[in-house]
């Protein structure tokens, strides 16, 4: 797929692919995260993201949420360790009207105290709705047990305390401190010339202030591997184990892209789906995830099984990891491999929401979106060795770390 791209004089860039399609999806999506965040600052990317929707200048809290729903369209954000996005899906007749509102919310916005109180108990109560969901509570404490120590391990979400702690100065110095105009990237996938695109974007985001961030993260350093059960009180048991990875810079994060889907990617004939469920039907949850960050990654294997078989679920994983270190796939094996993740994304692109964000955050990363015959290239030139040699990179079992409830 094309894409047209330009820079505003503020530094803003912008990323559209036109599509043939009556729905539009744009997004402002920013380089920061809660790794970002001070020690007391816990929480406060994720509680932006919540009220910077809850009122501006001109605007109430219901008369943003009403801007596009009233037209069919829908508004939504997500908070990352490393990025923030706002972004809304619309009848693409609708452009002007969203990137107006993107702007009004992104300068506008004046947090008041009575929509804060709301807010922090809605977001408090999400909390305590994660913290009882064990399958994905165990991402997040597993993430504190690698980090230890760091902003990357801390929760997204926060704490109870620091939330209710949160308000307007909070808030303003964390935004004056972060979002500046060249960490943002305004990305666009809909049936809108890219000349017009611009157009409206110059309009409502020209007056953004110019401004340079000074990153202040703090690579992460000293990982050791650890082994840790906690005793929940949960009917299945839940394990995770894995490690460090390559961060997105990496030359060989493709190879452990495709190595990450043959062992548990989203395919139900990779390794791990076959092995536990297919062939002895002792797992029902389980994946395997490769998530890169600006200096470093994280390879995890995640399942949900009942106790009595953990160990056994536990064996049968290390021999599909050592099959994959000691044994190199054969040329059939490698190519179906191949054809599969080319496959995955070609799919994932027809999602064009997906593909708005993906492209936003391309452009702030690597200031380029590369096509998918550029990727597929990537992956079909990745051998059985280096597979193999990634295998005994990542998932060498004396640098993995184990965290399971019971």
């Amino acid at each position: 797929m094309e894409y047209s791209s330009m820079t505003l004089s503020n530094g803003i860039r912008l990323v559209h692919a036109m599509v043939d399609s009556p729905v539009g999806h744009c997004g402002v999506i920013m380089n920061t995260g809660s790794r970002d965040e001070a020690a007391e600052e816990q929480g406060l990317a994720h509680f932006i993201e919540h009220t910077i929707f809850k009122g501006t200048i001109r605007r109430k809290a219901y008369h943003i949420i009403s801007r596009l729903e009233d037209v069919g369209g829908e508004l939504n954000a997500y908070t990352s360790k490393e990025e923030t996005a706002i972004h809304a899906s619309f009848l693409s007749e609708y452009y002007d009207r969203a990137l107006e509102l993107f702007g009004d919310i992104l300068m506008n916005s004046t947090f008041p105290e009575k929509e804060l109180k709301k807010e922090r108990e809605v977001i408090v109560d999400e909390i305590n709705s994660y913290n009882d969901t064990p399958s994905e509570l165990i991402f997040d404490e597993f993430e504190e047990l690698v980090f230890e120590g760091h902003p990357m391990g801390r929760s997204i979400l926060g704490t109870p305390e620091l939330v209710r702690s949160f308000g307007a100065e909070e808030i303003r110095r964390f935004m004056s401190r972060n979002y500046h105009s060249d960490q943002m990237v305004i990305s666009s996938v809909g049936n809108i010339p890219a000349k017009k695109f611009f157009a409206l974007a110059a309009r409502y985001f020209g007056r953004f202030p110019s401004g340079s961030a000074v990153s202040n993260r703090t690579p992460f350093a000293g990982y050791l591997p650890k082994n840790r059960t906690l005793e929940k009180g949960t009917y299945q048991a839940h394990c995770i184990l894995g490690g460090l990875a390559m961060d997105v810079y990496d030359d060989q994060r493709m190879t452990l892209v495709l190595l990450n889907s043959i062992l548990g990617g989203q395919s139900g004939n990779s390794r791990l789906n076959l092995s536990l469920r297919e062939r002895n039907g002792i797992a029902y949850n389980l994946e395997s995830s490769y998530t890169a960050y600006c200096d470093t990654g994280t390879l995890t294997i995640y399942f949900g099984t009942d106790p009595d078989n953990l160990d056994r679920a536990l064996e049968l994983i290390g021999r599909e990891i050592r099959l994959l270190q000691t044994k190199p796939l054969g040329s059939l094996q490698i190519g179906k491999a191949r054809k599969q993740l080319v496959g995955q994304l070609a799919m994932s692109h027809e999602n064009h929401e997906d593909l708005m964000l993906a492209m936003g955050k391309s452009i702030l990363v690597f200031g380029k979106v590369e096509r998918l015959d550029q990727i597929s290239e990537r992956i079909h030139s990745i051998s059985a060795l280096q597979l193999m040699e990634m295998a005994n990179r990542v998932l060498d079992d004396r640098i993995l770390s184990t965290l399971i409830y019971k």
